[in-house]
């Protein structure tokens, strides 16, 4: 009888054992499974998915440092663009300048007063001349800050018998800002001079 009971103990706590090792194991997965679960969500939530032509795209986030010389140079590029890509036309003219000068400060708002009072943009539009520049190179000092740059493109005025070559050269500081619609990149051109412009080559058409 001492037997039976001494085998009932026994097994009771070989049982007993077991369920402990058998709940501590489940526990233990379980916390794993939880774990790296809320680790994927968090991993998935910092994904961001964009539309573009009907195909969904990810968009990898980059710290602003990382871009910070393309972003530089775009802004650049953009300003010069808006500034001297010139139809005649007083409306358009109006509205490219407008744009650039939301990514300047009153450097540039000054360097056009003067081109307007001088009549520069009058002899535009009474010409029929199309003004055009490309940009050849862009150098940029991201070592100190503000950011100075120096800008090398050439010029082109298209009228209807020629075709003038202009080389242009420009200087400024980009300081850093917010971002908006006017401004995506964030940064406000300061200081801004035109250092060269003059003629190259003409050319008949």
């Amino acid at each position: 009888m001492f037997r039976a009971f001494k085998e009932i103990d026994s097994a009771f706590r070989y049982i007993r054992s077991f369920s402990l090792v058998f709940l501590l194991s489940t526990a233990g997965i379980s916390c794993f499974t939880i774990a790296r679960c809320l680790s994927w969500i968090s991993q998935e939530r910092q994904k961001v998915w964009v539309l573009a032509n009907g195909r969904a795209m990810e968009a990898l986030a980059s710290d602003r440092k990382d871009n910070l010389p393309v972003e530089a140079r775009d802004h650049v590029r953009n300003f010069h663009q808006d500034f001297f890509n010139l139809d005649p036309d007083e409306k358009v003219i109006s509205a490219q300048i407008g744009r650039a000068l939301w990514l300047a400060d009153g450097s540039a708002k000054s360097e056009y007063d003067n081109l307007r009072e001088s009549g520069y943009y009058s002899n535009l539009i009474a010409g029929n001349i199309s003004q055009q520049v490309e940009i050849d190179s862009i150098d940029l000092d991201v070592d100190s800050y503000p950011y100075r740059f120096r800008c090398y493109g050439k010029e082109k005025l298209v009228r209807s018998t020629s075709l003038c070559t202009r080389s242009l050269i420009t200087q400024g500081l980009l300081r850093n800002v917010a971002r908006s619609d006017n401004n995506p990149h964030g940064f406000l051109i300061e200081q801004w001079m035109v250092l060269e412009n003059k003629d190259l080559s003409v050319e008949k058409r």
